[in-house]
């Protein structure tokens, strides 16, 4: 069986407010293109379709379209979608009966009643059935009324292996996870970026270790917007299809394609390259130098600037404009910025809730907190990051 493992679309995205509208549509209509040359027999969407909770409705417009798209398709292709955290679960849900009827599937909450389960959807091929769970965003807050009291504290880990026992997943099937977590395997961490960091949670309270997604032959993961398999090759975050930060200079965006043989043997994993309209990218150097790189073809992309002469010319901003129309940053590097850096002291860190009441705490009671304070704060932080969302 072949699917497409897509994720973090983040349709409406602006970068440094210029929109990406246009991108977008262009990674769409190559991502419609390769459905009809390859033929998956799914195509999964593992969260974030949108870039905020309450999208434009221009970015309804494009997903709308994109959508419309692959369900034009001939034979249809099912389309599996889940709510990411940047999602609005009501929002991202409506008209999915009418969605269903056009084999598409939303997934926008976990169970929260005792008769609820994750959405499954069964697919066949030669070798027999293949199971897709569903498992949307989820938050330990979401599923405490499924839980006995004495684990309504739970972690992030708990709480997602805690829904998935409860699914009673046969083994000896092939069965697929489409989840929005942020994952880890043991002291191995994945490489995150810029454009996910303020998703990610204080005190590493969000890591679920893979160990929980034993039952599944593949799992397919979304929220974090750089390609990698987390542990095993069967466990893969496909990346965002579309560079949304400067730190994502290097990736090489592209649909994840997954086969999925017979039972117990790994699946296969195949690149087919996403292009945008612009590169998202970095220039360094003499503003002569940068300014001579300035073709055609590579001044519309989206740059972040660092020019290193020693001799500030006029009005260097201006003249970079002028030759890069998609600025994204300029900067300054060089002895001066050096010395003055060195005479005024480090730049101060923009730091994290959970690290700002550290120093402060230092700074008053003149020594560390016990692993219990900390347990405590890092609790309080997170239930107003909840209800602030």
């Amino acid at each position: 069986m072949k699917f497409f493992h897509l994720s973090d679309l983040h349709i409406g995205k602006c970068l440094n407010g210029y929109s990406l509208k246009e991108n977008q549509e262009e990674v769409f209509r190559q991502i419609v293109e390769a459905a009809r040359q390859y033929r998956p027999d799914a195509i999964l969407i593992c969260g974030d379709v949108y870039d905020k909770s309450v999208p434009a409705a221009e970015a309804y417009t494009v997903f709308d379209h994109f959508l419309s798209e692959l369900a034009g398709i001939e034979p249809s292709i099912p389309v599996l979608i889940i709510a990411g955290n940047h999602d609005s679960p009501e929002r991202l849900n409506y008209a999915s009966a009418f969605l269903e009827r056009h084999h598409i599937y939303l997934s926008v909450l976990p169970p929260e009643r005792e008769e609820e389960y994750l959405k499954k959807i069964v697919l066949t091929d030669e070798y027999g059935p293949v199971n897709f769970y569903l498992l949307p965003f989820l938050k330990p807050g979401y599923v405490r009324g499924l839980m006995a009291e004495e684990r309504a504290g739970c972690t992030y880990e708990e709480a997602v292996s805690f829904v998935l026992k409860r699914e009673k997943i046969d083994r000896e099937e092939r069965n697929v996870l489409l989840s929005h977590q942020f994952y880890i395997s043991g002291e191995d961490r994945p490489q995150v970026c810029d454009s996910e960091q303020p998703s990610l949670t204080v005190g590493g309270l969000d890591e679920i270790d893979i160990r929980v997604l034993e039952d599944f032959d593949y799992a397919a993961l979304g929220h974090l917007h750089g390609a990698q398999r987390v542990g095993r090759e069967s466990v893969r975050y496909c990346g965002s299809p579309y560079k949304y930060s400067v730190s994502e200079e290097r990736h090489e965006k592209a649909v994840t394609l997954v086969t999925l043989g017979e039972k117990g043997k790994e699946p296969e994993i195949q690149y087919l390259p996403l292009h945008g309209l612009q590169d998202v990218r970095r220039e360094r150097g003499t503003l002569e130098e940068i300014l001579r790189r300035g073709t055609e073809e590579t001044r519309h992309d989206f740059v972040s600037v660092t020019v290193t002469d020693e001799r500030e010319s006029f009005a260097m901003r201006e003249q970079l404009e002028e030759v890069y129309d998609h600025l994204l940053e300029f900067h300054m590097d060089n002895d001066r910025v050096r010395k003055t850096l060195e005479e005024t002291g480090e730049e101060i860190p923009v730091l994290r809730p959970y690290e700002a009441f550290c120093q402060f705490y230092q700074a008053v009671r003149h020594g560390a907190m016990s692993e219990e304070e900390e347990a405590v704060m890092k609790k309080i932080i997170e239930e107003a990051k909840e209800e602030d969302a």
